[in-house]
């Protein structure tokens, strides 16, 4: 009696024992999971250099990619969520595209060519509501890019527009991990674009040790 009275608490403290070991394990896998953004965000937001201030809106909390059905140009379905595994560089306009709409997708593709060698590490996503056409003159500013309808009501559940302002007239960055991580102007000048430049260079730099092109 009192030998089996003595191994009952002993297979306790064991149980107890792995139960401990497997929530660390857990902790682990989701730090180690976790940590490359955490990295590259200390990295870009924390240790700065000196004179090269951060331009844009940091979104905090992040927002991960939802699970929202999209039609490619070919006009086959698939998942939002397929995305993920790229930096995104993310616009929005109506389908019919007008001119302030071409402004942007230019300002993009110049963005996105600017990044160098690095800009096989980030994908242009035009997102286009509506069920207009999509004109036939567009196809030099969105060379390159990845065209997707989607649904605005859905869309703007996830992505949010800057106060006072509508969901096209910003430009949206997503991490690889399918997090929307940072939001700017679309309607940027000269000056302005050149700030994005850099901070899409700093933040690309910032990953290096932990990203890779292609998903």
């Amino acid at each position: 009696m009192d030998a089996a009275n003595k191994t009952e608490p002993a297979a306790e403290v064991d149980l107890q024992s792995r139960k401990r070991k497997g929530r660390w394990r857990l902790l682990m896998l989701v730090l180690v999971t976790a940590s490359p953004v955490l990295a590259s965000y200390f990295t870009y937001y924390v240790l700065q250099p000196k004179g090269s201030p951060q331009y844009g809106e940091l979104i905090s909390p992040v927002r991960e990619l939802p699970s929202i059905e999209v039609i490619d140009v070919q006009g086959n379905k698939t998942d939002l969520r397929r995305l993920r595994g790229q930096w995104l560089m993310i616009t929005v306009a109506d389908a019919a595209c007008d001119a302030a709409c071409q402004k942007v997708l230019y300002l993009t593709r110049q963005l996105h060519t600017g990044l160098g060698a690095e800009r096989d590490r980030m994908d242009r996503v035009w997102f286009a509501t509506g069920a207009a056409p999509i004109p036939e003159g567009l196809p030099e500013a969105l060379q390159g890019a990845t065209v997707l309808r989607v649904d605005s009501k859905q869309l703007s559940q996830w992505l949010v527009p800057q106060a006072q302002h509508q969901l096209q007239e910003s430009i949206y960055l997503v991490d690889p991990q399918g997090f929307w991580m940072m939001r700017f102007p679309a309607t940027a000048d000269v000056d302005n674009a050149m700030k994005i430049k850099k901070t899409l260079n700093r933040l690309l730099r910032a990953a290096q040790f932990w990203d890779r092109p292609g998903r």
